[in-house]
């Protein structure tokens, strides 16, 4: 067994090179029991090695250091040492022990969420991902872990700039969980509802042998924020649903099914009377404010209906119709609706007359052009990157032995398709 000391020489002098971070690396992996059992004395071992230059090595020795009870001043030394090799270290040598550079990079996030500083930990996290990342296609087990730091420090747009890649290559299931759910919250944050409703989607479409709690949450919040949205909500999920999720989900997310059944006979007085009676539910899910926003949306939703019935409209009509206190909340929600483009629609001052209007969008202009171009470009891309996943499915060794065992269970040519003989 090397001493410490013999280590550090080592990673000082076989760091310069491939081959030489190669041998390093064999000589590290024998060392990692000695090293753990070292761990309180290696700190300041660090102080010997540069973390861009050393930093297989230096991931080594930092390892062992974020074992164990960790206080918050014991965090407030390992916080910035940690920050500071995530940013300068090496990306080809700290892939040469992921799971190591994981284990760090979680421990680092509980530190700064110990010292109630969420966001020291963004920007060193993002890093983490880029280094650790083999492409933007890749999801790692850091992802879930720097979204959450994003939604404890509100940092949504920091948020995005890894919610908007495209995700093909998973290694475990709850990673992916975790990283739709929490990306979803992120874009209920910043109230693009329609990318927060495909997130959640895919979290409580997503296979599982059994229901799990954050498909369970993913569950209720796809149910508020489809209410918000679409104005509805259909218990029916689609097909390709696990069989766990189609039988567990409804009986853990029964309050919200009756939310969502109010909502849908257009009462806000009955509606506002069931969240008062749930509202401890509600709240003790975190789920309030989500809630206080169907609530709303629901006045949206039958303004949105006035306009299908009516072509002019006073702003007190709309306010008793829709069940509003008086024309000026009608007109403030009239405002917004046309501000979001939910409606089209023109408010004469002087006489307090609303007059809706058709959907200007012509869709011949420049702006419009490009954009279905770029939708039908990604469609093209996506139908090319499914073949080559189908192609190579196909070849897979273990999903042909799987399906062959599936086939001869159902395979119909063992059967007699015309019946030779009836027993009457």
């Amino acid at each position: 067994m090397q001493s410490v000391e013999n280590l550090v020489t080592q990673i000082q002098g076989l760091s310069s090179s491939a081959s030489d971070i190669s041998v390093l690396h064999n000589f590290l992996k024998a060392a990692d029991d000695s090293l753990r059992s070292e761990s309180p004395r290696l700190l300041p071992f660090l102080d010997q090695l540069d973390p861009s230059k050393h930093s297989l090595g230096y991931l080594y020795f930092l390892e062992p250091c974020v074992y164990g009870t960790i206080t918050k001043e014991r965090a407030n030394t390992l916080v910035p040492i940690i920050t500071r090799f995530i940013t300068s270290c090496a990306a080809e040598q700290i892939r040469l022990a992921p799971e190591k550079f994981i284990t760090v990079c979680r421990r680092f996030k509980e530190q700064v969420m110990l010292l109630e500083v969420p966001i020291r930990g963004v920007g060193p996290l993002l890093t983490s991902i880029h280094k650790i990342q083999a492409s933007t296609e890749h999801l790692t087990a850091l992802h879930p872990e720097f979204l959450q730091l994003c939604l404890l420090s509100k940092c949504y747009k920091t948020g995005l700039s890894v919610l908007e890649d495209d995700i093909y290559e998973i290694n475990q299931p709850r990673d992916f969980f975790l990283y739709c759910y929490y990306g979803g919250m992120i874009f209920i944050g910043q109230k693009r509802f329609q990318k927060a409703l495909e997130l959640l989607h895919n979290v409580v479409t997503a296979p599982m042998p059994t229901i799990n709690a954050i498909a369970c949450e993913a569950y209720k919040k796809y149910i508020l924020v489809s209410l918000i949205h679409h104005g509805q909500f259909s218990t029916n999920l689609p097909k390709y649903t696990s069989s766990a999720a189609q039988r567990n989900l409804k009986n853990f997310c029964q309050s919200y099914i009756e939310l969502a059944n109010s909502y849908n006979s257009g009462k806000v007085a009955e509606l506002e009377t069931y969240v008062r009676v749930n509202r401890e539910k509600f709240e003790s899910d975190n789920n309030l404010g989500l809630v206080k926003q169907v609530i709303s949306s629901m006045y949206k939703r039958n303004i949105q209906r006035l306009t299908q019935t009516y072509l002019t409209l006073s702003l007190q009509d709309i306010a008793n119709i829709v069940q509003l206190n008086n024309p000026k909340e009608a007109e403030m929600h009239v405002l917004q609706m046309i501000q979001d483009g939910q409606i089209y629609a023109t408010i004469n001052q002087k006489d307090g007359m609303v007059r809706f209007l058709e959907d200007p969008e012509q869709y011949k202009t420049c702006e419009m052009i490009e954009h279905i171009d770029s939708s039908i470009q990604r469609i093209m891309a996506l139908s090319k990157k499914l073949t080559a996943m189908d192609e190579l499915l196909s070849c897979d060794h273990l999903y042909l032995a799987k399906a062959g065992r599936e086939r001869q269970r159902f395979d119909f040519d063992d059967f007699d398709t015309v019946p030779q003989k009836f027993n009457i």
